[in-house]
């Protein structure tokens, strides 16, 4: 018996020491947390940033962003725009290869793209391609997939044909979905193309070298990537993981040396320990309202809901990260038209007031639209469902849970999901009230307003105007700056009139970073990039 418990006890020092040293870091790598484990990393299928992060780091667009993220040439070395502004024509650079040491072509765009909008693929960014000639059509089932308007001239030059000229078309061509994509990788391996360093061939900076799910995502620098003697690490270990508290406890240790999303308890401290970093990000945090739901449907209890949340409260007392109270949709950061001071909040103005001061009159106006709709004192108003994934976004909701009880005497629950899962729940519409946010994938209005088109996969709440629409679409075609903007501010004021969500206030990114840690390139849309990072012994 007792070689039986002596046998079983080194068994178990070994399992033991075994986790320990897995969990030891590699000299000269980089640890970085961003998430758990991502839905997905397929360009052409991943709608989050999270996964932005690690896609952008194994692919490259036919445009980039340098150090001051910047538009820069990628793929393309260079490109030649018509002077009708309907015709982009990029030349390929002659050392363009994937990680594999196969050379890139102007076929392997015209392929990732038509992927993209064939509405077999279900991407939910289809709706950005809504610029190239055809591409809604096509994703609607109208026209078949190879009448997009893209063409490869020859095996370096890619040409792409616009419904109408498009101020942001080179920002787009620097974002994931328009990143290329191997057709027969995807053809022999389908789905699952992307869950093995073998099948997962990108273009990019860095490339997959290890994938263990729910565990850990490694990639080592590219040798075939055409600017890979710019690249400063030689290896990034991705820990996915959402556990905050073990986050910090890895940063103070130097297990790991980047992390988001800090616990909202402990962002002080990291600041008085010089292990914070407060990024800008363009985005706003939202409450998504399923306005198909009966109450929902009825835009003064959607207002009701809006004006009871004391925002100053939430970001000063709950988030403390900096975050400003949310008076609209777009944050301020945008960019309007050169002469209008250049910031499309600043022009736009407040659609409510979020001063402290101001509070108790948002109140007051609130309860008399939830009596004008029939629940005076919230008599006869059902008990609404709030879902949303772990960490911070439960705190603050508990927060409005109580202002809403407080203020109009409406009860609520929470129902809380795992990651994946609440990603699904709100594509689905399966939900009453959803937490959402959204950060912008280029520095235009269009990349917020485009959220609440009808049609756009991303409008998870099934908000429909036509007249915001209409707007968007006059928006789209205009070649004028200053008619864009003036149909952007005009739907924005229709959206907000019928208040097709509830925005809590305008993001930054408080980041854990290790004092060893630096040159990392943090990106105001959140696809912060590890290119040139450098890590001190």
């Amino acid at each position: 018996m007792k070689k039986i418990l002596l046998m079983i006890l080194s068994l178990i020092m070994i399992v033991f020491l075994a986790s320990c040293g897995g969990n030891k870091t590699e000299e000269g790598a980089i640890y970085i947390n961003v998430g758990p484990e991502p839905k997905t990393i397929d360009p052409a299928l991943n709608s989050t940033v999270d996964g932005s992060i690690y896609i952008q780091h194994a692919f490259e667009g036919l445009a980039t962003r340098d150090k001051d993220n910047k538009i820069i040439g990628g793929v393309a070395e260079s490109w030649d725009i018509s002077d009708d502004g309907l015709t982009y024509t990029f030349h390929i650079r002659d050392n363009a290869k994937w990680s594999d040491g196969k050379k890139i072509t102007a076929e392997d765009f015209v392929y990732a793209w038509q992927r993209a909008v064939d509405p077999i693929t279900a991407c939910e960014y289809a709706y950005q391609f809504e610029p190239v000639l055809n591409a809604m059509d096509i994703n609607s089932g109208k026209k078949p997939v190879n009448e997009l308007g893209v063409k490869a001239i020859d095996e370096k030059t890619f040409e792409v044909k616009l419904n109408a000229p498009t101020a942001y078309f080179l920002e787009l061509a620097a974002f994931p979905t328009f990143y290329p994509i191997r057709k027969d990788i995807i053809e022999e391996n389908g789905d699952n193309w992307t869950l093995s360093p073998e099948t997962y061939i990108g273009n990019g900076p860095f490339v997959m070298t290890e994938r263990r799910t729910d565990d850990r995502l490694i990639m080592e620098k590219n040798t075939n990537y055409w600017n890979a003697d710019n690249i400063i690490p030689q290896k990034l270990v991705f820990i996915l993981m959402q556990n905050g508290t073990a986050a910090v406890a890895s940063i103070k240790e130097g297990s790991i040396h980047f992390a988001n999303n800090p616990p909202l308890q402990d962002i002080e401290n990291l600041k008085s320990e010089g292990l914070m970093h407060i990024s800008p990000y363009l985005g706003t945090y939202y409450y998504c309202l399923n306005i198909t739901n009966d109450v929902l449907k009825d835009a003064r209890v959607r207002k009701a809901l809006s004006l009871a949340i004391d925002r100053n409260y939430l970001v000063e007392q709950v988030t403390k990260g900096g975050q400003l109270p949310a008076s609209a949709w777009v944050p301020s950061g945008v960019s309007d038209v050169e002469n209008a001071d250049g910031d499309f909040r600043k022009v736009g103005g407040d659609y409510y007031s979020v001063k402290s001061e101001d509070y108790q009159k948002n109140l007051e106006e609130a309860k008399k639209l939830l009596a004008d709709a029939g629940y005076a004192d919230g008599a006869g108003f059902p008990v609404i469902e709030f879902k949303s994934n772990s960490g911070e976004h439960i705190q603050i909701f508990e927060a409005v849970q109580q202002m809403w009880k407080e203020g109009l005497n409406i009860d609520s629950t929470i129902a809380q999901e795992e990651w994946a899962t609440f990603q699904d729940t709100r594509q689905h519409k399966n939900f009453v009230v959803a937490r959402h946010g959204w950060i912008a994938d280029y520095n235009d209005p269009m990349s917020f307003l485009g959220v609440f088109l009808s049609y756009s996969v991303q409008n998870n709440g099934g908000y429909s105007n036509k007249a915001y629409d209409d707007k968007l679409k006059l928006a789209m075609s205009a070649i004028d700056q200053d008619v864009r903007m003036k149909a952007m501010h005009e739907a924005e004021d229709i959206l907000m009139e019928d208040m097709g969500l509830i925005p809590l206030y305008f993001y930054t990114d408080p980041i854990m970073i290790s004092k060893k840690l630096s040159d990392v390139i943090y990106d105001p849309l959140g696809a912060h990039k590890f290119f040139y990072a450098k890590l001190k012994n």
